[in-house]
């Protein structure tokens, strides 16, 4: 049984940083595509980012380009998201997700319906 913990949500003020992690575990780190989604109140989930399964591809939705790292610890089990000069519009329930389809980051890695298992996600709330 494949089980996504996400931590590391909590309250921010505006320009600060704060790093998620997710710990996998219940089926093989070495070979699943990795993304991070967000979702804010009254509005649908959307894509953050992705990382393959040997960090050789890294993919970021433009709002938060330049300020957000996806990265991943295979040794672990776990991902991360380094999360710099946060902005009120950051804040979300963020969630962690995984894929082992074969290939699937050179099918689509943006959309929720390409990933399989989900975490039950963290807040992060950044104040004005």
């Amino acid at each position: 049984q494949v089980q996504l913990v996400e931590s590391g949500g909590g309250l921010v003020q505006a320009g600060g940083s704060l790093r998620l992690s997710c710990a996998a575990s219940g089926r093989s780190f070495a070979s699943v595509t990795m993304g991070w989604f967000r979702q804010a109140p009254e509005k649908e989930r959307e894509f953050v980012a992705a990382i393959s399964w040997n960090s050789a591809k890294t993919d970021y939705a433009d709002s938060v380009k330049g300020r957000f790292t996806i990265s991943r610890d295979n040794a672990k089990n776990t991902i991360y998201l380094q999360m710099n000069s946060l902005q009120p519009e950051d804040t979300a329930v963020y969630f962690c997700a995984a894929d082992w389809t074969e290939d699937r980051y050179a099918i689509r890695v943006n959309s929720p319906e390409d990933y399989e298992y989900w975490g039950q996600g963290t807040q992060v709330t950044v104040s004005s």
